[in-house]
Formats: structure tokens, C-alpha cells, sequence
């Protein structure tokens, strides 16, 4: 049970990594993670299953779910249709191309090779490894993306907008990127969780969107200040593997699987509460190192 929670905490962690690229940096509430999580999976495992290198397959998935966020982008920048909604429109959208990418509502992988199976190990331990090199690739190339210009240029736009744009800041291109790499990023996560499921479904990305804010709360609830943003990054990945091994323990418990949704609602209620009940109940109490 620890190596599937920790493993399933880091392919969850870079959903929450690709979440907090808008909901954070850009103060984005992005609806579109409900479609390209599961269009991720849904395109990956179909090309997989069409003979494609599950590598290849992979890519294509990130892909589709880049090109979910420019509809949004665009949507929002150019038709100036609010954030949620667009979003939405994207999120549902999407339900009807998975439909005609997979031809079905799901798709198994059955014996076909997964991306996972590259590693000479045995399959828990290779998918462990996956996913520490996954999150190891895209947190260093996060980290290599903001300390560039356009990467500072992207941070300036979610902390001031239009200051950003009277210092000549293409702001509707930076929001635009950021929609694009979020939910690639997403993809990804949708990708390397169908292949680690054994099979893609339309249904896979309701209620993602929580599991990746309560990534990103449990770990700034840990450790929320003096953080760097490399620290930042990794607290949001050690806040995904926290949750995936109390759900793994809720269940454990026998919690009925069918409630897991309202209980992952609880659990983020109850961390973006912990500051105000901190502040009512534990006056001069540090919650967090």
C-alpha cells in the first residue's frame, strides 16, 4: 500500500503541479482540468493501443491537453469570455473527443506495453521510478522555465496585471501559456495514470480538480512560509502522496468507495479552513514548520 500511494501521489503531483501554474501563479480558476486530464489518458492509451512507442504516445497526450488549454486561452483572451466559463465550455468539449478518439466510453490497454515498462524492475518499482523521474523532469524544468525572462514576465502577470502590461508585458500572451503548459502538464498526469490503470475512461476526470487543490493545499498548509519556489514545488508533490495515503487509509478502513468524492471535498474544506480555525482556536500556535 505505500509504493501504490506514493506512487499514485506523484502522478497526481503533477496535476498539482499544473493546476498551481493558473490557480496560483495566475489567480486562474481553470475549468478545462476535468477535460484534458482525462483526454490525456484518453489519447495515450488509444495511440498505445494502435501500435504507437508508449513514449510517443505519452507526448501525444500532453499535446492534446496543451491544445485543450490554448481553446481556453483564446477563449478568454481574444472572445473575453469569462475565466469559468471558458473553461467549461473547454471541459465539455472535451467529453465528445474522447468519444471519437477512443470510439467507446473506455478503453483498456490489455497486454500493450506501457511507458512504465521501459524500466527492467518489477512493475511496482518501475512505476515508482516513472514517477519520481516524471516529477523530477518537470520540477526542473519548471524551475528552469521561471528564472527566465518570459518565465519572470509570466510570474509578474498573475501578481499584477496591469502593471505588468504598462511595463510592456504581453499579459494576454503570458495567460495564454500559462493555460497552454498547465494543462499539459495535466495531460501528462492523466497519461501516466490511465497507463498505470491499465485503461482510459471518459468519466476519469470528474472531481480531478479537487484532488489536485488539495495537493496543493495539504502541502502550504505543511509548509507555508519561507518557502523557495523550488520548496514550493516539491510541497505541493509531498501534499499529493499525503493524500493519496489517507485516502489509501480511509479505505483501508472500509470507507465506502462511493463517498470518496465528498470525502476528498471535506479534506480540501478543512485545509483552506486551517488558517481562520489557526487563527480562532491555536492563537501563537505554528501549525507548519
Amino acid at each position: 500500500m505505500i509504493i501504490s500511494s506514493v506512487t499514485q501521489g506523484l502522478f497526481w503531483g503533477i496535476l498539482g503541479l499544473g493546476i498551481y501554474l493558473t490557480f496560483r501563479i495566475l489567480n486562474f480558476p481553470d475549468m478545462t482540468t476535468e477535460g484534458s486530464f482525462p483526454l490525456g489518458g484518453a489519447v495515450s492509451v488509444t495511440t498505445i493501443s494502435l501500435g504507437v512507442d508508449p513514449l510517443v504516445s505519452t507526448f501525444l497526450g500532453m499535446v492534446a491537453g496543451a491544445l485543450a488549454g490554448l481553446i481556453t486561452g483564446l477563449l478568454y483572451t481574444k472572445g473575453k469570455i469569462p475565466t469559468i466559463l471558458a473553461g467549461i465550455l473547454v471541459m465539455t468539449s472535451c467529453n465528445s473527443i474522447m468519444l471519437m478518439v477512443m470510439g467507446r466510453a473506455n478503453l483498456g490497454l490489455h497486454d500493450n506495453k506501457r511507458v512504465q515498462d521501459y524500466l527492467p524492475f518489477s512493475a511496482d518499482l518501475n512505476s515508482l521510478l516513472t514517477g519520481f523521474l516524471a516529477v523530477g523532469i518537470v520540477i526542473g524544468l519548471l524551475i528552469y522555465f521561471f528564472y527566465t525572462n518570459i518565465g519572470q514576465a509570466y510570474i509578474a502577470t498573475g501578481d499584477n496585471r496591469d502593471m505588468a502590461k504598462s511595463f510592456g508585458i504581453k499579459t494576454d500572451r503570458m495567460e495564454m501559456m500559462g493555460l497552454v503548459v498547465s494543462n499539459a502538464l495535466i495531460a501528462l498526469s492523466g497519461a501516466l495514470i490511465s497507463q498505470q490503470d491499465g485503461y482510459a475512461d471518459v468519466s476519469k476526470g470528474i472531481g480531478v480538480i479537487v484532488i489536485g487543490l488539495a495537493s496543493i493545499i495539504v502541502g502550504e498548509v505543511l509548509y507555508s512560509t519561507g518557502l523557495t519556489l523550488l520548496e514550493r514545488l516539491i510541497a505541493i508533490v509531498v501534499g499529493a502522496i499525503l493524500y493519496q495515503f489517507l485516502i489509501s487509509s480511509v479505505i483501508a478502513l472500509g470507507f465506502n468507495t462511493n463517498y470518496l468524492k465528498l470525502f476528498s471535498a471535506l479534506v480540501l474544506a478543512i485545509c483552506l479552513m486551517v488558517p481562520v480555525l489557526q487563527k480562532r482556536f491555536f492563537k501563537g500556535v505554528r501549525l507548519s514548520r
